[in-house]
């Protein structure tokens, strides 16, 4: 039987070469429908608080969605982290009022508190997300603070299976229920989960949320 190897590259790597090409315009588009229901669910609860709010997206890629959310009148304060050195520097060539940090998500540590952190097709990528998603509900949510994020790889979605193969980067597959069980060993409480964009030939985007 003949074996493939197949060698994986680190993933920031993988998408800041994505970025010197121009596909981080095509996975904005793609990534679109399922970040404006994330974002809008995060935003009607800001609103019906009536107070102002921060904002940090993990993993913010070319910075499109910290760039949107900077024209929420609420907003005061918007960031984006991301390691992959071409993303931040698209992100920051575009302008705007936002703030960009390039960082290795795994092992960076925030000296702000949030009250909406956002992330989109970042955590499976992560050497330990449990270790991450832990570090953001002890110390970067705000009291009553919300961590809200989009998964397109994951177990139930079978469409999915192959994409670290096609990518070449390491990508963790897990279920549903091992994704919420990470968000209560957290801490984080009221927790929900659904499927975004699905559709009749899609699984949707698993998204998953809770509280501080």
């Amino acid at each position: 039987m003949a074996v493939t190897n197949i060698k994986m590259l680190y993933p920031t790597d993988v998408f800041s070469e994505w970025a010197k090409d121009g596909k981080d315009i095509g996975m904005e588009k793609g990534h679109a429908k399922s970040v404006d229901e994330m974002i809008a669910y995060a935003f009607k609860e800001r609103s019906h608080f009536g107070k102002n709010f921060s904002f940090l997206d993990l993993g913010c890629g070319n910075g499109w969605v910290v760039r949107n959310v900077t024209k929420n009148p609420l907003c005061e304060r918007a960031v984006g982290i991301d390691g992959a050195k071409q993303m931040i520097a698209n992100a920051e060539s575009a302008g705007g009022n936002a703030k960009y940090i390039l960082a290795d998500i795994n092992s960076f540590e925030s000296d702000e508190k949030y009250d909406v952190i956002h992330s989109m097709e970042v955590l499976y990528y992560l050497e330990d997300p449990s270790k991450v998603v832990q570090k953001i509900s002890e110390f970067w949510l705000n009291e009553g603070g919300r961590l809200i994020v989009g998964i397109d790889l994951y177990y139930e979605n079978t469409d999915s299976h192959s994409w670290q193969e096609k990518v070449g980067t390491p990508m963790l597959m897990l279920k549903e229920s091992e994704w919420i069980n990470i968000f209560e060993v957290a801490g984080l409480k009221d927790i929900q989960t659904w499927r975004a964009n699905s559709s009749s030939d899609w699984a949707g985007t698993l998204v998953i949320t809770g509280k501080k």
